[in-house]
């Protein structure tokens, strides 16, 4: 395979620009923390609710959770073509906007005592479907936002701020279940989605709208689709997350069940475990950048990957039997430590994708990513749910838990698992279009 070229990192900025892109990503910045906080909010709220308001079973919690995740797998590749022709800070407001809307609507039908599975799970559709605009065209507006040479800081940051999220939503989810009920709840995860908005909107730049010749629906689709297809690098990002995520989603759906009908953990006491999951992820996320620059990112994603997966395989291990106080710390303990695994090669993955890929693919790389990585976690969910009204919770998460010492094999045997450094995978696209010969041009889905 021909070595790629390199990237020169010291894009020029000048002083006049520099103000400009720090005020806008600080917005963006602000923007995605209160997401993310409403995210994580309504992420541990509503199985919850499902499991202590409505008691549902076992499989309609894993019906639940793949609703959620289900628009991934069915519009993750359509939605990328889509973002790639259209300004993305717009799709970005009308998202959070209608994800506000939505919630609200779920705090208005709980007020009314309206509020039954059925609607929680049509909600959870649609809330799914605005949630993968959202995550795709984010991703893919960074490189826009920052200098090239200062995308591996942004996405540190933004992992950062979504750990640090994560570490209050499951604990403010938790808190405002046990003590303000279900409205106030869904209330607050309505306004965190709208304050978003509002932080987007306030945003200086002028994005450009990309170019409106004739373009082809499917042709791009499958220009995204080849792009992931014909780099080793982006096929063994994709594996990763492909394999990992729908044994942890199984894994974290059962715990939800298990702390609550086995352990006879409180929904605040539950929102603490998860908490500590996201506290290790600020650790992880905050340490990437730092660790990248001096140790082999390939041993960094062998052992991120083995971090995460045999934390899960020690849940189990977290006895009925135990005190309360005793599992929570436990629980907490492993939690965090995955936590702090999954966040760093999160930062590793997502900045690896972006070096690796021309900016006016992003939003169909990242969908075509997101199509298969996320398109996954619905047959983990439902998955868990079955396991675990056949077996139980605990034997059910032990079993999602061993399947998925797989990512490690994967890795382990990855291209990734060879990588020194991040500059090494770094491609200069508009040098490779400089030095292609006439009518034989490579496209910069072809670059390997």
């Amino acid at each position: 395979m021909r070595h790629p070229e390199r990237v020169n990192t010291s894009s020029p900025i000048s002083k006049r620009e520099r103000p400009r892109w720090r005020h806008d990503f600080g917005l963006f910045w602000f923007a995605q923390g209160t997401s993310v906080i409403g995210d994580q909010v309504r992420e541990f709220a509503v199985p919850l609710i499902a499991v202590t308001v409505l008691h549902v079973s076992s499989v309609d919690l894993g019906v639940l959770g793949a609703a959620q995740w289900l628009p991934f797998l069915v519009l993750a590749l359509p939605l990328g073509v889509v973002i790639d022709r259209y300004r993305r800070r717009t799709l970005l407001i009308v998202s959070e906007f209608a994800r506000g809307i939505l919630t609200l609507g779920l705090a208005v039908a709980a007020a009314a005592g309206l509020l039954g599975f059925p609607l929680l799970l049509i909600a959870a559709i649609l809330l799914g479907t605005f949630t993968v605009v959202y995550e795709i065209g984010h991703q893919s507006a960074i490189p826009s936002l920052v200098p090239r040479d200062r995308l591996g800081f942004a996405n540190a940051r933004i992992q950062a701020t979504a750990a640090a999220g994560e570490v209050g939503g499951p604990g403010l989810g938790g808190v405002l279940l046990q003590i303000f009920g279900v409205t106030v709840t869904l209330a607050v995860n309505a306004a965190t989605h709208l304050l978003s908005a509002a932080a987007l909107i306030a945003m200086r730049s002028q994005e450009t709208r990309p170019p409106t010749a004739k373009r082809h629906f499917f042709g791009e689709l499958r220009t995204g689709a080849l792009h992931v297809m014909r780099d080793p690098y982006l096929r063994a990002n994709v594996g990763f997350s492909a394999i990992y995520n729908p044994f942890a989603q199984w894994v974290t759906l059962l715990l939800t069940l298990y702390a609550i009908h086995d352990l006879g953990l409180e929904a605040a006491q539950v929102g603490v475990i998860f908490s500590a999951g996201a506290v290790g992820a600020l650790v992880g996320a905050a340490s990437a950048s730092r660790l990248a620059r001096h140790a082999s990112v390939g041993r960094i994603m062998v052992l991120c990957a083995v971090v995460e997966c045999t934390m899960l395989v020690l849940i189990p291990a977290v006895a009925p039997s135990w005190p309360a106080l005793m599992s929570v710390l436990a629980l907490a303990v492993i939690m965090g430590v995955n936590g702090a695994g999954t966040a760093l090669s999160s930062v590793l993955l997502i900045t690896i994708r972006q070096l690796r890929t021309p900016d006016e693919l992003l939003g169909r790389v990242n969908a075509t990513m997101r199509c298969v990585t996320y398109g996954t976690i619905p047959l983990g969910a439902l998955a868990g749910g079955f396991v675990g009204e056949w077996l139980g919770a605990r034997l059910g998460i032990l079993v999602g838990a061993v399947l998925c010492l797989s990512t490690i094999v994967w890795v382990a045997l990855s291209p990734l698992r060879g990588v020194q450094s991040l500059d090494d995978l770094a491609l200069d696209f508009a040098a490779t279009e400089r030095q292609a010969p006439a009518g034989g041009a490579k496209a910069p889905s072809e670059v390997k």
